[in-house]
Formats: C-alpha cells, structure tokens, sequence
C-alpha cells in the first residue's frame, strides 16, 4: 500500500458555486463525487481572508519557537479537557507515536459538574489552556474558529442538500454545543527511519468534516485504491476531508477516507491548522433517508472491530481522546480504562 497513486490529484470545487443557484446543481454532481471517489478535496471560495490565514499561520509558528519550558507550562496532561500542548512523539495512532507537536484548543466552555449520574464524555468540556509568554495567540486561534465554524456549517448544509436533505437537516445535533477541536500543527524535519514515516499514521476523522491550512510544506497523503495520493498545499484553498459522522449517517454513501502524513525531510518542517467540526457530544447521529438512486450506492459502514463506531457521539469521540493521549487519560480518567 506504500505505492503513490502518481497520476491521480484531488479535485478542486469553487464553493462559490454554491452560493450562486443557476450553478448549484452541478456543484452538488461535483460535490458527491469528489467524496465517494475520494472523501478528500481542495475547497477555494470559501471567502476566509486571507489576511486571516496568513495571522494563523505566523501566530503557529510564533508559539511552536517558544521556548520548551513556556509550551510545556500549557502541556495537554494537565487538562482533563484534552486541551494544550503535546510534544512530538506523545500522541498515538492505532498505538503508535506521531511524529509532531502540536496545540489544542475546544470550544470555550466551562466544566461540567461531575455525579453519579454524569455521562463520561462529558469530562471532555471545559476550558482552553493558553500560554501566559504568548497572549495573543487566544484571540487569533479563537478568531479562526469561529471563522472556519461558519464555513463549515455552510459546507455541511451543501453536503444536506447534496445528499437530498433540508439543508438544516443536521442543525438539531450540532446547534446547541457543536464541537469545535481546532489542532495547530508542526512536524518536525528528520532522516528517514526506515519503514517508519511517522508524522501521523494512518487514520480516519471522526466528526462531520475536517478543513485543513496547510502552509508550503507537503506531506499529507490520502488513500485511494490502495495507493496515496499526495494532498500537495495549495495556496488559498483548504483541504476538506469528510468524517465518520457523515459516513454513519448517509449508511456509507460518503466515506471517511484513511489518510497520513509522512515526516519532513531533515531541515524542513511542516505546519498546518486542522478544524474538526463535530456534532454536540449529547448527540446521536440520525440516519438519513436517502432517495433512492442515493440509496442503492450506500453500503454501509465500515466495521472495525479494533475501533468500533458508535452513534453516540460523545461516546465516540471519548474513545479516540483516550486512545490517542495515555498520558491524559492515565492521570485523569485511570476510572474509564
């Protein structure tokens, strides 16, 4: 599986199109297309300043040379929250070490008063940590939130509508607490370490959609036909990949398709800025009812013993919280594992 698809791209849709109804329906053939064919795309038109891209990605890099002792004073593993700074190395997928540190922040909310009664993901709200040494990364990081918020909830309403759906067919599982987990990004440049190209391995999201920034620096690759495809940056555009949400719900007419990033080489890093928009944690994910010609192409989701799927979307995402950071999960919540 390690061959490059080399002669396949991902396709690029102009979200303008949607905005403007004489093109709208072709954007929707398009639309569905580009996620069953390959549940990755690059997204221009998405009417995100650039001025705003250009902030987040300066402010990135202003926080990941801070010194160690001023990222570590924010480190993830004194959140309950899974919020904070994680060194390279210090995430997992499927058990193994990503090579790559990064921040995460959630929407600002406070913590849930824990009982008896009290469902376990519920430990997963709370409040962002923020380096006292960088004060104005808060506002720029929850600036782009909020920005990339909006056009998520837009391309959501398309993917309802593309799918035959009231464009707000989703709104009741989002509307009240969306989750909104936004990761800065740096991937640190090193030599090869024979089989293993460990940025991050291989893997599907978990919420609706994923809008990544990446900056200049390649690395992500999607799977395609058991070949990757290279997800190479393109300035401008973002890259939209779909989650397992929406796999649940269409009963696997869109996938949410494997995908990794290999390290830099030694002396170049990569930076990115991924927004994970999901559905509130109280929620469950319906399943559409989809019109018939949909419908005959769905087959169903995908079963992973080693990683089940659950409709209950705070049990989900509660799952993959523990698996990927065993330093947080061991000090906070030894109770869950």
């Amino acid at each position: 599986m390690d061959d490059l698809s080399k002669n396949l791209s991902l396709p690029t849709l102009d979200f303008s199109r949607y905005r403007d109804p004489a093109q709208r329906e072709v954007f929707f053939q398009d639309l569905r297309h580009a996620a069953r064919t390959f549940g990755f795309f690059y997204l221009k038109g998405h009417g995100v300043p650039e001025k705003l891209q250009r902030d987040i990605v300066e402010i990135s890099k202003t926080f990941f040379a801070l010194p160690e002792e001023d990222k570590l004073a924010v480190e993830m593993v004194r959140s309950p929250h899974f919020r904070g700074y994680t060194r390279a190395g210090w995430e997992r997928t499927k058990g193994q070490a990503d090579w790559r540190e990064q921040f995460d922040v959630g929407a600002e909310r406070i913590a849930v008063e824990q009982d008896a009664t009290t469902p376990a993901w519920a430990r997963l709200q709370g409040p962002n940590q923020w380096p006292e040494a960088l004060p104005e990364l808060k506002p720029a990081v929850l600036e782009w939130q909020s920005e990339l918020t909006r056009v998520a909830i837009e391309l959501l309403q398309a993917f309802a509508a593309a799918l035959g759906q009231d464009k707000d067919i989703f709104e009741p599982i989002y509307r009240d607490a969306p989750n909104q987990h936004l990761k800065i990004i740096r991937y640190p440049g090193r030599e090869a370490t024979g089989s293993d190209q460990g940025g991050v391995g291989a893997h599907k999201d978990s919420g609706f959609l994923t809008l990544l920034l990446q900056d200049v620096q390649g690395g992500l690759q999607v799977e395609n036909d058991g070949g990757w495809i290279d997800a190479t940056p393109v300035s401008g555009t973002f890259v939209i990949n779909i989650g397992e949400i929406l796999e649940l719900a269409s009963n696997g007419y869109l996938k949410a398709t494997i995908h990794r990033v290999v390290t830099p080489p030694s002396g170049k890093d990569r930076l990115s800025v991924a927004f994970f928009f999901g559905a509130d944690l109280n929620a469950n994910v319906p399943l559409l009812n989809l019109p018939e010609d949909l419908a005959k192409e769905a087959g169903g989701t995908d079963t992973d013993p080693d990683n089940p799927l659950f409709r209950e979307v705070g049990r989900n995402y509660l799952k993959g919280r523990l698996r990927s950071h065993p330093d947080v999960a061991r000090r906070h919540h030894s109770d869950l594992l």
